[in-house]
């Protein structure tokens, strides 16, 4: 069955102490890294990666990690792009984890005013050729998956990922956000699929599962269950809903007589 996980910032402090904390409590950490001017940077040095390989050691612990902008070439084609160096060092930087899975977004401004054909196709063409040349960088090209977003159509990068030997993180609360069906997108994607993001939608995105209703989160959580044996991310990120997503998560697996709950031996039923 699938492993369950959420992000790095569920207590309001560093990597590392999220970590500490989490370890016992969920069997991933979504690594959520950022480079920037105004915030500066939280990849993590060497003494930092050595102290979390040793903590995934003792709690059989995986990492999986997002990468920090949406994916694209430079305007002319050009592949120096910030998002293209951001990610190499974001990869370089956590490389001796050894991620499950390294999440990202393509960038589909693009796809958001109806584009023509030939618009669409420079697009697919200008996506291919930007995860071509990070799968360059990674020994097992199948850890990179494309998250869809609820901006814009995911079936415009399907030609993409079907063409390249990459994943999907297949993210049910950006599905519900769009009004789609997630049972229809996780059936043709499951052979596919290395992640899956679920969270709840309240007055904010990214809420807790526990505000999913029971017959829209049952049907999910089932087609998982049978399956999918990836990473389950509870995508969000505080304490309280954690607690009450990993509650509302037990609770459906108990209503579709699942004897145990994974990750934490809380019983199901």
């Amino acid at each position: 069955m699938f492993r369950i996980g959420t992000t790095s910032y569920i207590i309001p402090d560093d990597i590392l102490p999220n970590v500490e904390h989490l370890a016992p409590l969920v069997d991933d950490i979504e690594l959520v890294l950022f480079e920037t001017d105004e915030y500066g940077s939280n990849l993590p040095d060497v003494a930092l990666t050595a102290r979390l390989a040793e903590l995934a050691a003792a709690h059989e612990l995986t990492f999986t990690v997002h990468l920090p902008l949406d994916l694209r070439l430079g305007d002319g084609g050009e592949e120096t792009h910030a998002s293209l160096i951001k990610a190499r060092r974001v990869i370089e930087a956590t490389c001796d984890l050894a991620p499950f899975a390294y999440t990202l977004h393509l960038d589909g401004r693009d796809l958001l005013n109806s584009p023509s054909h030939g618009e669409l196709h420079r697009w697919q063409d200008h996506a291919r050729r930007a995860l071509e040349v990070v799968c360059g960088w990674l020994d097992e090209p199948e850890r990179l998956c494309i998250e869809n977003l609820e901006r814009w159509d995911p079936e415009a990068f399907a030609p993409v990922v079907m063409a390249l030997p990459v994943s999907r993180t297949i993210d049910i609360g950006h599905l519900w956000l769009q009004g789609r069906d997630p049972l229809d997108h996780l059936a043709r994607w499951m052979d596919r699929a290395r992640v899956i993001h679920l969270h709840g939608i309240a007055e904010r995105d990214h809420a807790s599962v526990a505000h999913v209703p029971a017959e829209q989160l049952d049907p999910v959580v089932d087609f998982l269950k049978r399956r999918f044996a990836g990473v389950l991310t509870l995508e969000v990120f505080n304490q309280a809903d954690l607690t009450s997503s990993l509650a509302a998560l037990a609770a459906s697996l108990a209503r579709i007589e699942c004897p145990t709950f994974p990750g934490t031996g809380t019983p199901g039923a």
